[in-house]
């Protein structure tokens, strides 16, 4: 299966929710979080650092879980601010 490229926007929301993710993760270990979301530390470390923009809707969801943040909250930040 050939994977259609990512749109400029596409890529930029996943740096967003990266940085939202890493900022609300704090001082708190990547590998104890992760664990704690029922992901590897490496997957952690793609969606921190935008490697892996478009994570699957239940891994985020296992992360603001463990984050205590809500989704509402990840999705009104990760959407691009008005022109």
């Amino acid at each position: 299966m050939v994977r259609t490229p990512l749109t400029p926007e596409e890529r930029e929301r996943g740096e967003r929710l990266g940085l939202l993710l890493r900022e609300a993760r704090g001082g708190r270990s990547m590998a104890i979080v992760a664990a704690n979301a029922g992901i590897s530390a490496e997957t952690l470390r793609k969606i921190e650092t935008g490697r892996a923009p478009t994570p699957a809707f239940f891994t985020v969801a296992a992360l603001a879980r463990v984050l205590g943040l809500s989704m509402d909250e990840l999705a009104g930040l990760c959407v691009p601010a008005p022109a």
